[in-house]
């Protein structure tokens, strides 16, 4: 049964003359504290947020005074004290609430400043599970929380950035607080918290290797407020999780206009294809396009990889995102900008790339510091109507697998290096995926199909595209390799794919019609691998 209201009236203006202080994150703080004090708000603070305002000189009660109860158990317990809540929670207007407070001598809070353990930090830098369980803050949630509820009464701030605002509304009101911004403010830290309680539960969820635990939560903090969304009749905002994987969440921008909804999604997709690639291997470069690449492919260098890359489909690549595992340098750079491109992320550029690109002022370049790990595990969430799906991150690798060869051919070495280098990126082709390769690059790509046999076809036809694009008198195709995310279920597709001038096979395996395609491919002189790995992507 619902708790029911006692319909007392919100009051549009509420004084701030009594305010308690008590934050991590001190940025700011003590001018904060400044300009309430300076307008006769009585101060009061705890721990190290006391001893900063204390040293700054101002004329601050101790929570300790306040309670009659000193910090015990290593400061877990100093804030969860009836002085404390009945202060934040007591409503002003409701006369039994007024009575318990004279009779307990509780004194009202009017603003509550307060952000968090920076839990989200410590477990990603890798501290261990006894230090993470000591990062979760548990008297600043439930401060936040009751000072939320109360808002009819209670300002309560969460965010550095609010300071400012908070006092030119103190000002422009008399000292008071309007109901907007309590509103405001109090949403803003409902979401604080449940976002905190998210990072902490998945937390825990990983830690006892729980896959499904019965609550899920999934929170963020907003980056940016986007001008629409994926179509300009949506609405949308750019959250950021707190996980340190290197991509575009992490990235710094350093030049170019802001990243839109769809740049985001198809600069988070180029990246983590390219970070398949082992820089220490070779050098790599993806070009996407609404999601899907474009062009993908290995060279001796950036410059080389961009080239075999843009061959695949230069039309396609046109306004299209371009990702590369290694730091930008001039040549490479050179190259890119002699096509309209709308990001360019790696994990750095050096100066001379850095100049080159600064001539096209709209161009986006991002820098990520380093790769993501393909290996390293992580949660992926969609939304369905009514629920999320959640699941873990697809961190299958090609070198990690026990590839077997199943036919009575053999590939050759360079056909076998080809089909890793196909099935990484069919990794990251909408499903259902085909990918034609040849020396370490793309030659045909075939994404998003509802038949199998309709993505060998159309990456066969790309193929042909970028054959005439690029004036040789041979496919591209042939004598290339295929890639396919899952298994052949007849042997169309694969009999396709032979016709385009493939050689050599790479697929997961595990169709009831697996001999009749072995026997296909046989017929047929083809080498083929199974993975026993899918990779659906949708």
């Amino acid at each position: 049964m619902a708790i029911v209201s006692k319909a007392v009236p919100v009051p549009e203006l509420v004084s701030v003359k009594r305010a308690l202080l008590s934050v991590f994150d001190k940025s700011g703080l003590v001018d904060f504290a400044k300009a309430l004090a300076e307008r006769g708000v009585e101060l009061v603070s705890t721990g190290g947020s006391y001893k900063a305002l204390k040293d700054a000189g101002l004329d601050v009660l101790d929570i300790s005074e306040v309670t009659g109860f000193p910090e015990i158990m290593d400061g877990r317990v100093k804030t969860l004290h009836p002085m404390v809540h009945g202060g934040l929670l007591a409503i002003r207007d409701d006369n039994d609430h007024q009575l318990a407070m004279g009779e307990h001598g509780i004194s009202g809070i009017d603003l509550f400043c307060g952000n968090l353990y920076p839990f989200e930090d410590v477990v990603a830098s890798g501290a261990d599970y006894a230090t993470g369980i000591e990062n979760i803050d548990i008297g600043g949630p439930a401060m936040t929380r009751a000072a939320a509820k109360n808002h009819a009464y209670v300002t309560v701030v969460t965010d550095p950035a609010d300071y400012e605002t908070v006092i030119t509304e103190l000002d422009t009101n008399g000292g008071q607080s309007p109901l907007s911004l309590r509103k405001k403010l109090a949403l803003k830290a409902f979401a604080r918290t449940a976002a905190y309680d998210a990072a902490v539960s998945n937390w825990m969820a990983d830690q006892l290797e729980e896959a499904t635990p019965a609550h899920r939560a999934v929170g963020g903090s907003l980056a940016e407020v986007m001008r629409y969304g994926e179509n300009p009749h949506q609405t949308a905002g750019f959250y950021k999780t707190g996980e340190k994987r290197p991509g575009v969440a992490t990235a710094r921008q350093l030049q170019g206009k802001t990243l839109s909804y769809n740049n985001i999604n198809d600069t988070d997709a180029a990246f983590e294809l390219v970070s398949e690639f082992d820089p220490a291997r070779t050098s790599a470069v993806a070009i996407i396009k609404h999601a899907n690449p474009c062009g993908v492919a290995e060279g001796a260098d950036l410059k080389e990889a961009y080239e075999k890359a843009l061959r695949c489909d230069p039309v396609s690549a046109f306004g299209g995102i371009v990702a590369m595992n290694k730091v930008l340098d001039a040549a490479a750079a050179e190259e890119i900008v002699k096509i309209f491109t709308e990001v360019i992320i790696a994990p750095d550029a050096d100066d001379a790339a850095r100049e080159i690109i600064s001539a096209k002022k709209n161009l986006r370049l991002l820098t990520t510091g380093g790769l993501a790990d393909a290996r390293a595990e992580g949660l992926y969430v969609k939304s369905v109507a009514g629920g999320l799906l959640v699941q873990s991150r697809d961190n299958g690798v090609v070198d990690d697998l026990d590839l077997k060869v199943v036919t009575k051919r053999a590939p050759s070495d360079q056909e076998l290096a080809d089909l890793k280098f196909a099935f990484r990126v069919a990794k990251h082709v909408k499903s259902n995926a085909i990918v034609y390769a040849r020396d370490g690059a793309t030659v045909g790509v075939g994404a998003g199909q509802m038949s199998r046999v309709d993505s060998a076809r159309i990456a066969a036809r790309k193929a042909l595209d970028a054959t005439e694009a690029a004036g040789l008198s041979e496919p591209l195709t042939n004598g290339c390799v295929v890639a396919s995310d899952a298994f052949f279920p007849f042997a169309d597709g694969l009999l396709s794919a032979a016709e385009a001038g493939a050689t050599a096979v790479i697929q997961p395996g595990g169709s009831m019609r697996d001999d009749d395609v072995i026997a296909a491919a046989d017929a047929a002189g083809l080498a083929m691998v199974m993975t026993g790995m899918r990779h659906f992507r949708h």
